[in-house]
């Protein structure tokens, strides 16, 4: 019996992932669950398991292709008793490509939540949009399900919603010339151009800048451990800035647990793990904690639950260049805060000039829900925190 194994979407509405590697070659036998490919999305690199035992007859792209989510993967040459495994969806017809909820394990039941490309619409299904046309749906109002989905497998674009909105498309800039499939930002580059065109369009950005005076600092500490634990300290004197904003209600939560996303400078691009709770962790946990996650970052071996829902976010952008800096702030969070390269500055003495070593610091705010004293109040606290000895 031969079946035709298809791109799951791999979460979030993702229409497409670009082939990594193969872990199995055409003509090979292949178990339940055994790994078949990785494959990136624009959050991580993600292993893709066998639905099936039984043997592999075609591989339908090679390593650097991108496949669109539901086209197909792998053909099979199965046994007539095959049945799919529950920890991947099982094979679809070529029209139809299917959503993963998680990888399950072999005893757990695979909840199907929606086939794309079906004329059959129930209750759970959920209209299927990137998580930055979700965001623009919701700033104009816009009900997703009333979209015309012209996307690829009824994907709703950007267009789409303005088009439903009444919004002008024709003030958009022609299209650069020259340049060629090969010229798309894909993975980590394609996310970041997502967040940070919305973070254009969403907030109201401002920020502040100041010093923090370290030059009483014993030795050689820590610095993103400094900043860290001084950002949990800011928090406590502040809490505001430790939220989440959704300006359809508009509505603030501020949340109680400090999880924060650090700014990891790899090849690929940007990308932004998580380390949670810190304001519970001593300087030992942050330090290994921060140590794992830039490691496993670097590698592409982060899985992508870790880089989301995270409260605050550090760009710790001095330990390459740059004094001061207008880090952007990426919804539905309220505020980031970048830390510059150490300086020695003349500063003004009791009775004379002196030299001493300080660290600038640049916050950024959403002043749609922040206030600039709140704002002030959290940096004097943060800087109260990193001028301590220790």
């Amino acid at each position: 019996m031969s079946t035709t194994f298809n791109l799951p979407d791999l979460g979030e509405g993702l229409p497409e992932a670009e082939i990594v590697t193969w872990h199995v070659t055409e003509g090979q036998r292949v178990e339940v669950d055994q790994p078949l490919l990785s494959v990136e999305t624009a959050k991580a690199v993600v292993d893709v398991p066998s639905p099936y035992s039984g043997r592999v007859v075609r591989l339908h792209a090679k390593p650097g292709d991108t496949v669109e989510t539901g086209k197909p993967l792998v053909d099979f040459d199965l046994p007539a008793q095959a049945t799919p495994s529950t920890s991947a969806p099982a094979a679809a017809p070529s029209n139809q490509g299917m959503v993963v909820g998680h990888m399950a394990t072999r005893n757990e039941e695979f909840v199907d939540r929606a086939i794309v490309g079906s004329s059959r619409r129930t209750s759970r299904d959920r209209v299927r949009a990137a998580p930055a046309v979700r965001m623009l749906a919701k700033r104009l109002g816009i009900e997703l399900s009333s979209c015309k989905a012209t996307g690829r497998h009824g994907l709703v674009s950007v267009d789409d919603v303005l088009a439903l909105a009444n919004v002008s498309n024709k003030q958009r800039p022609p299209a650069v010339a020259g340049l060629t499939d090969a010229d798309r930002l894909r993975g980590p580059r394609k996310a970041m151009s997502q967040s940070m065109s919305l973070s254009r369009d969403e907030i109201a950005m401002c920020t502040i800048f100041d010093d923090a005076d370290i030059d009483v600092w014993k030795g050689r500490d820590d610095i993103t451990v400094r900043l860290i634990r001084a950002i949990a300290v800011g928090v406590k004197a502040e809490p505001s800035l430790n939220a989440l904003f959704d300006p359809a209600g508009p509505s603030r939560k501020v949340m109680e647990r400090v999880d924060l996303a650090l700014a990891v400078d790899t090849n690929e691009g940007l990308l932004v793990p998580v380390v949670r709770d810190v304001g519970t962790k001593s300087s030992q946990q942050l330090r290994a904690a921060v140590d794992d996650i830039k490691q496993r970052t670097r590698a592409r071996t982060i899985a992508p639950e870790e880089m989301r829902d995270y409260t605050f976010t550090l760009s710790n952008f001095g330990t390459l260049a740059g004094r001061y800096a207008t880090p952007l702030v990426v919804p539905p969070t309220v505020a980031i805060l970048g830390a510059g390269k150490l300086q020695r500055d003349v500063v003004a003495g009791a009775t004379a000039p002196e030299i001493h070593v300080r660290m600038p610091l640049s916050l950024t705010f959403d002043h749609r829900c922040i206030t600039g004293g709140e704002a002030c109040r959290f940096l004097a606290a943060v800087i109260a925190d990193l001028q301590l000895p220790s």
